[in-house]
C-alpha cells in the first residue's frame, strides 16, 4: 500500500514538474529550478574558460558576438511578444571564442555560448555561424540541459529531487550536472543530446537566424558540410546523435517557408541588432 501512495505521489510529482518547449509547444521534465541550474552552468562556463584558450579579441571574436547579439535581440522580440520575459530573467548572455581545432560549439543553461575556432572553417560565412549558434541558443531557450538532467535524476538516481540527489550523492549529481548542461566535455563526461533535441533546436534555431536577419537557406547546406567535414566516412563526434544529415536538410528546407512567416510576425527592429 504504501508503494503504490509512494508511486502515486512520485507521478504527481512528476505531473506538476512537467512545463512546455517554447516555439514547439511540446511538454518536458524540468525538476531542476531554472536559476539553480543557471547559476550552476554560470560557475562551471567561468570554470571551462579558465582551462581553455579563450580568445579576447580580433576578427572571430567580433564575427561571434556580433551574431550572438543579433540572435539575442530576436530572442527578446519573440519572448517579449508572448509575455514571456520572466523566463529570461534569469539569463546573462555571454558569447566567447575558444582557440580550438575541434569542430565545435555549445550554449549553457542562461545563455552561456562558446564557439570553438575550428567550427569557423566549417560555417565559412556568417549566416552559416547564425545557423550554429541559433541551434545552440534554442538547447538553451528549450531547457534541453534541465530535460535530460531531470530524466538522469529519475533513472540513474532515483531521486526527483535535486535536494536530495546533491545531498545523497553529490558526486554523481555534480557530474550529471556537468554534462547535461554540456559543460562536461572537459572531464570526458559529455551526455548527447537526443535526436528529437537535435531536431527541436535545429527547427528554434532556424526560427531564430530568420528573425535575426539571416539567411534561413544556409542551413541545410551548412549541415551538409559538418556531416562531411570529419574526414572520410565517419562525421565529427559533434554529429553523433544529430538527424540524418539527407532528412535534415530536407526538413530544414521545407521549414524555411515558416521561418520566413517569423521573420514577418516578429519583426527585430533595425536598432536592436549589430550593437
Amino acid at each position: 500500500m504504501k508503494k503504490k501512495i509512494l508511486l502515486s505521489l512520485t507521478a504527481l510529482f512528476l505531473l506538476m514538474a512537467c512545463s512546455k518547449t517554447v516555439f514547439t509547444g511540446r511538454k518536458t521534465l524540468n525538476l531542476i529550478p531554472i536559476a539553480t541550474l543557471n547559476q550552476m552552468s554560470f560557475t562551471e562556463y567561468r570554470s571551462f574558460l579558465s582551462q581553455n584558450k579563450a580568445v579576447s579579441s580580433g576578427k572571430d571574436v567580433e564575427l561571434v558576438r556580433r551574431v550572438g547579439n543579433d540572435l539575442k535581440a530576436a530572442v527578446d522580440v519573440y519572448y517579449r511578444s508572448k509575455k514571456l520575459e520572466k523566463d529570461l530573467k534569469d539569463f546573462a548572455w555571454e558569447f566567447n571564442v575558444v582557440d580550438d581545432p575541434t569542430v565545435n560549439a555549445f550554449c549553457m543553461p542562461g545563455g552561456k555560448v562558446v564557439v570553438y575556432t575550428g567550427i569557423l572553417k566549417v560555417t565559412q560565412n556568417e549566416d552559416a555561424l547564425a545557423v550554429v549558434m541559433g541551434h545552440e541558443i534554442a538547447h538553451a531557450l528549450a531547457n534541453h540541459g534541465n530535460e535530460r538532467m531531470s530524466q538522469g535524476l529519475v533513472a540513474q538516481l532515483g531521486l526527483t529531487s535535486l535536494d536530495l540527489a546533491l545531498s545523497q550523492k553529490p558526486a554523481q549529481t555534480r557530474n550529471l550536472l556537468l554534462s547535461a548542461a554540456g559543460a562536461g566535455a572537459q572531464l570526458g563526461v559529455m551526455l548527447p543530446f537526443s535526436r528529437k533535441h537535435e531536431s527541436e533546436a535545429d527547427e528554434i534555431g532556424l526560427y531564430l537566424m530568420c528573425m535575426a536577419g539571416y539567411n534561413p537557406s544556409e542551413a541545410a547546406p551548412f549541415w551538409q558540410r559538418m556531416s562531411s567535414s570529419g574526414g572520410g566516412s565517419r562525421p565529427p563526434e559533434f554529429l553523433s546523435t544529430h538527424p540524418d544529415p539527407a532528412k535534415r536538410s530536407q526538413t530544414l528546407r521545407e521549414l524555411v517557408p515558416k521561418a520566413q512567416a517569423y521573420a514577418r510576425r516578429y519583426p527585430v527592429p533595425a536598432s536592436s541588432k549589430r550593437n
